[in-house]
């Protein structure tokens, strides 16, 4: 093995063609768990610092707007969020096509400088009181930042840890880009807590306390940016150098419709779901439900903490018995299960009620969040595989999960709350309706 790239392909250890010493099967598979933690961690960083704005947005959010009703301000934020959605899929086009032209490890080192600007810059912006209009100006910018990196880190890292994984665990290692997705909100979550609980008083919190973690999201970027220097270049993406030219436009679309389409329906719904009981969830127990922001901080990490353990045990199963199955048990049950499941938890004011319910969405919800990655990587060829993860994804989810919080806060402004129930539940089954019609992508895989 060399020091630039690790073999996808064989089980043996050695480089196709020779290229490199044989390796035994515990040296291949340290190499291999080597270069998941490697991308694993980068990732994680960068989801901490995306979520660190959903998960401080009910402290901050008077210092960027004019003074107003909570919901008001709520909803101003929700509208900055949803904007660094919009640039995602610009992100995940030049991204993933410099990721098929270049590699997958110089495209993850650069998106996570990218992220790393855009939570500095957030970090030292002034308030609305100091600078006006300028302070919301300065924090779209940066949520554009980092909507154009997360553009690109997603495709690229599921095609990354999808392409270092062992045939007959793809399902299992791939399934880690949730873990540390999530594992970056829930540390977001836990540095909240801490600060709420340990460190500073509501109102030290409200002042300048929500800063910190945009302080260590950019410091936490600039270690990920050194791990990310030693990552291996995948052995698929060295073979298939020759024929990224592909990947120089959006053409590829036209060249795999059923498998873009494929794409951006199974997005859709797992994207809405995930995002109203993940990022969303937070607001709405306050907002809605009537909870403290502590109790919705402890219910938030908590129930994220499960969720992490789910990721890899549904990405194993997956590897016995099929993505498919595993994906309309999702489409079935966030259908029909959605909208009974919400309407319990805007009613309930006991915490520990509401936690329970919350865990019981995000079981199913891992139906989709564990197997999303290798799922779409095992559609396209690699030449294309950063590009074609990327960008019907993005496009799903900057128009569906990039607005949740948005079209949420809309609908119980208007005075009709539970019209957003339906409207989740009507997202799942648009994915419901893919994973009926597609074929088993384990069976297909072009990995």
């Amino acid at each position: 093995m060399n020091d630039t790239s690790l073999a996808a392909s064989g089980e043996s250890g050695a480089l196709p063609g020779g290229a490199g010493p044989v390796l035994t099967t515990a040296q291949d598979t340290r190499r291999r768990l080597t270069a998941i933690f490697g991308g694993s961690i980068g990732n994680l960083i960068e989801w901490y610092d995306w979520y660190v704005y959903s998960t401080f947005s009910l402290y901050f959010a008077r210092a960027f707007f004019p003074a107003g009703d909570q919901t008001a301000q709520l909803l101003n934020t929700a509208a900055v969020f949803a904007a660094g959605f919009l640039i995602r899929p610009i992100g995940s086009w030049l991204l993933g096509r410099y990721a098929d032209r270049f590699g997958r490890k110089a495209s993850l080192q650069f998106s996570i400088m990218l992220m790393c600007a855009g939570s500095l810059i957030i970090a030292v912006t002034p308030t609305y009181a100091t600078i006006g209009n300028w302070a919301a100006f300065w924090l779209v910018f940066a949520r554009i930042l980092q909507g154009f990196s997360l553009g690109g880190e997603y495709g690229t890292s599921a095609t990354y840890l999808s392409e270092v994984a062992t045939p007959g665990r793809r399902g299992f290692y791939s399934s880690f880009q949730y873990v540390t997705l999530i594992s970056g909100q829930l540390i977001a979550t836990a540095i909240l807590a801490v600060l709420q609980f340990l460190l500073l008083t509501p109102h030290q919190l409200e002042e300048w306390g929500w800063r910190v973690p945009f302080v260590i999201g950019a410091l936490g970027a600039i270690c990920g940016l050194y791990l990310r220097r030693n990552l291996v270049e995948t052995e698929a993406f060295l073979k298939s150098k020759s024929k990224s030219r592909e990947a120089g436009g959006v053409g590829f679309m036209m060249k795999h419709p059923r498998e873009v389409l494929i794409v951006a329906g199974m997005t859709i719904g797992g994207t809405v779901a995930f995002y109203t009981y993940t990022a969303y969830m937070q607001q709405f127990l306050v907002n809605t439900v009537g909870l403290t922001k502590s109790q919705s901080t402890l219910i938030s990490a908590s129930t994220l903490f499960v969720l992490v353990l789910l990721q890899p045990v549904l990405g194993a199963l997956s590897d016995r018995i099929g993505r498919r199955p595993i994906l309309i048990t999702f489409g079935v049950l966030g259908t029909f299960g959605n909208v009974p499941l919400l309407m319990q938890i805007s009613k309930t004011h006991d915490p520990v009620a509401a936690a329970l319910l919350i865990l019981l969405a995000l079981v199913v919800i891992s139906g989709y969040t564990a197997l999303g990655a290798i799922v779409k990587a095992e559609l396209f060829p690699a030449e294309i595989r950063s590009i074609g993860v990327g960008l019907p994804s993005a496009i799903a989810i900057s128009i569906f999960g990039g607005t949740v919080g948005y079209v949420a806060l809309w609908f119980k402004q208007i005075g009709h709350e539970p019209w957003f129930y339906w409207y989740v539940s009507g997202c799942v089954a648009i994915s419901l309706v893919v994973f009926l019609s597609m074929r088993e992508s384990s069976r297909t895989s072009r990995i």
